[in-house]
């Protein structure tokens, strides 16, 4: 069985400061759990990796804002994802009161320590758990078996790996997935951004491999290009029959909240900015951007270029 989970009101944040106003907030997660999806994240707890000026709601992540989604979505659907450094073990029992039933861990390859312990109390106050294993294709492999069997033994219920550069091929993750499940008996999931345009391919690529959590976003929503398109991904099942544990998708419903989304966030509109595709295809991290001549396309891909190969010397 695949367990979709919607990541737009939080990854989408970064389209919009994560300033979504708290009625759609609260649409949006009544909509995507009606529509069938098995989970909704509503945003971070505490702020992102880097500190951001005026954030909104959807960052900030205050007991507040969750029990305002809980009054109206099951807790039993709703997640929240969060970096280690942010947090304290209070802020785990705080948002499990609060109505956050699963919480996602990103877990830093050089330290993941705080994490795993913070993860597992997690686990202990009754949370079902995720590690996001940021930045894969940057990661050496043993190092990424190292994190996973790690992940697995924390407690985690899904080791998630996470294209971040959105520059991975199909055959890269099916790879991936492949030797992650041979080291942990976590379930799989794949987070993927869409820089090359490969977001569908390499959730598809996923699931034939063995993964059964996927993340996706309505419109894509999501840092730089966006994420898997939950409307594109939920017809892809659709057409291919894929078993669920309910009575499936609502397509239509879906489609229907992509309108209203489209309508009313103005950063919600799909695209696909020509740096980023730069950033994909050199498998650079978004922060790389801010070192690129964005407005001169073409000097943008020869400082990219250059960039990698300082990387690789």
């Amino acid at each position: 069985m695949i367990v979709n989970l919607d990541v737009t009101l939080r990854d989408g944040g970064y389209r919009n400061n994560f300033d979504f106003p708290l009625e759609y907030a609260v649409h949006h997660a009544r909509e995507s759990v009606a529509a069938g999806m098995e989970w909704v994240e509503i945003g971070y707890r505490n702020g992102s990796f880097k500190p951001q000026p005026g954030i909104g709601r959807t960052g900030v992540g205050a007991d507040d804002y969750i029990r305002a989604v809980a009054e109206a979505v099951s807790p039993d659907r709703l997640c929240m994802i969060l970096h280690p450094k942010n947090i304290t073990s209070e802020d785990l029992g705080r948002m499990y009161e609060a109505g956050i039933r699963l919480v996602r861990f990103c877990l830093p390859s050089g330290a993941p320590e705080p994490g795993l312990a913070l993860l597992a109390e997690a686990a202990e106050l009754g949370f079902t758990t995720t590690v996001n294993i940021t930045r894969v294709s940057q990661l050496d492999r043993r190092r990424l078996v190292d994190l996973a069997g790690l992940s697995g033994d924390a407690g985690a219920d899904v080791v998630y790996l996470a294209d971040s550069n959105g520059s991975m091929l199909p055959r890269e993750v099916s790879q991936l997935v492949t030797l992650v499940r041979s080291v942990t008996d976590a379930a799989i999931g794949l987070h993927a951004h869409n820089n090359l345009g490969l977001a569908l391919a390499n959730a598809i690529a996923a699931v034939e491999a063995g993964a059964t959590w996927i993340d996706s976003s309505v419109l894509g929503m999501g840092k730089g290009p966006g994420n898997l398109v939950t409307e594109q991904w939920l017809a892809y099942l659709g057409r291919h029959n894929r078993p669920t544990d309910h009575g499936g998708y609502d397509l239509g419903r879906i489609l229907n909240l992509a309108h209203r989304m489209e309508s009313e966030i103005a950063e919600a509109t799909p695209s696909l900015p020509l740096p980023d595709l730069v950033l994909g295809h050199f498998d650079l991290s978004v922060e790389e951007r801010a070192k690129l001549p964005v407005d001169r396309i073409g000097d943008a891909f020869s400082a990219a270029r250059e960039l990698t190969a300082a990387g690789a010397r």
